[in-house]
């Protein structure tokens, strides 16, 4: 049975691209379809009634016409517009890299449901907690397990022994935590506190509210950062675009 010519879905806009002097092509996360694209005519013109529905980091339905290359967008309506993360220009860089490691980490057309729904909490979350820091390392590692790259942080991933808790080594080769006799092994590695491991595990399997009952201190912060960070480096052998905005911002910040 044919598919229906036109559908609607709840997306979340992920990229925008010009294309010649008034229309856009849209990237968008979706529940069912994954990430799909959009072609919008004539939305960069001062009357376009979509605009305000299909900016950046904004929640909305959205009815499609199937194309042959691309399929058209015939209509939206906002349900979230997420107005904080609009009016702040390091929340703004703090959506944008979320976006941007969505884009980065999923092909066209897969269903994710999962990460569907924690793109939205992390949205939110940003809108309302002062720890924005903590909402991206939480988000990152809910990232990774639901896109197939859940680290190994409970025994080392070479000997296969329960961590001790002493300073270990994460490597990003071999996608999880060294312990010291086997850190050697690896050119490659990050050295972890024993407060580090123990916060890592907590994003990974816990909830955010246990989560940000734990003090972490700046230092601390930094070393989730930078471990977390190289991962996903390593995975994409490249560095987001938005990393640098949102470092940049950040110092002006502080």
């Amino acid at each position: 049975m044919p598919e229906p010519r036109n559908y609607q879905t709840e997306a979340i806009v992920i990229r925008k691209t010009k294309l010649g002097e008034a229309d856009t092509i849209l990237t968008f996360f979706t529940p069912h379809l994954g990430k799909i694209q959009g072609f919008a005519k004539s939305l960069r013109k001062p009357k376009s009634k979509m605009a305000g529905h299909l900016e950046l980091l904004t929640h909305s339905q959205v009815s499609f016409a199937r194309g042959r290359n691309i399929d058209t967008i015939t209509g939206s309506q906002t349900i979230n517009a997420f107005l904080p993360l609009k009016n702040d220009l390091l929340l703004t860089s703090c959506g944008l890299y979320i976006a941007e490691i969505v884009h980065q980490f999923t092909a066209e057309h897969q269903e994710n449901l999962s990460l569907f729904s924690l793109i939205l909490e992390a949205l939110h979350r940003l809108c309302g907690e002062n720890n924005r820091d903590l909402v991206l390392r939480y988000f990152e590692l809910h990232l990774l397990e639901c896109v197939g790259y859940r680290p190994q942080l409970r025994e080392c991933v070479v000997c296969h022994k329960a961590l001790e808790p002493t300073v270990n080594y994460f490597s990003p080769l071999t996608g999880g935590i060294l312990c010291p006799g086997c850190s050697p092994e690896q050119a490659f590695t990050y050295s972890l506190s024993v407060n580090a491991q123990k916060v890592l595990r907590l994003l990974q399997t816990g909830s955010y509210d246990n989560v940000v009952r734990v003090k972490i201190t700046p230092e601390l912060g930094r070393e989730l950062e930078q471990v977390i960070s190289g991962y996903i480096r390593y995975l994409l052998e490249k560095e987001l675009k938005s990393v640098a905005w949102l470092e940049t911002l950040r110092e002006q910040r502080l």
